[in-house]
């Protein structure tokens, strides 16, 4: 019986199957349509998602459901370097879980603030992120993707 409950915990070794699968399909389904098609091209040549795994996956929080790796987050210091949630669990309150424990542990290191990233294509991340009480606090050119986005800072003051 699956009850649908969200348990966040560390990543372990035998996660990373699952947690390149999170970023392969986020990939195809947030940036994949935006970005120039050299762009993907080198994405998936290069393995770039894997290569992340494979680096800091032991790092990473993840959210599970039912047994199943629902999404990922991964910080350093008082910075979100990624917050993925696979598209089947999208609207399920991952996202949320996996903030809220990025959020308490970013605090509980002694931080005022949590920053994080999004591109302006992004609307939806950029909702998330105002309602959830991050403000805009910069805006610069995106030289990850090499597609002309622009990158949003967003930070978020701990009260």
């Amino acid at each position: 019986m699956s009850d649908g409950r969200i348990n966040v915990r560390r990543a372990r070794a035998g996660d990373t199957v699952a947690l390149k699968e999170i970023l392969r399909d986020t990939f195809e389904n947030t940036w994949l349509p935006h970005i120039t098609p050299a762009s993907a091209e080198r994405y998936v040549h290069s393995d770039i998602g894997g290569h992340y795994v494979d680096e800091h996956g032991q790092d990473f929080a993840v959210a599970e459901i039912d047994g199943k790796l629902a999404g990922l987050v991964h910080w350093q210091d008082d910075f979100i370097e990624a917050l993925h949630v696979s598209t089947q669990y999208q609207g399920r309150g991952v996202g949320r879980n996996l903030l809220d424990h990025a959020e308490a542990m970013i605090r509980s290191a002694g931080f005022p603030q949590a920053r994080l990233e999004t591109d302006t294509f992004n609307e939806q991340a950029q909702a998330v992120y105002k309602a959830r009480g991050y403000e805009e606090k910069g805006r610069y050119p995106d030289d990850e993707w090499d597609s002309g986005f622009t990158t949003v800072l967003f930070v978020k003051q701990f009260a």
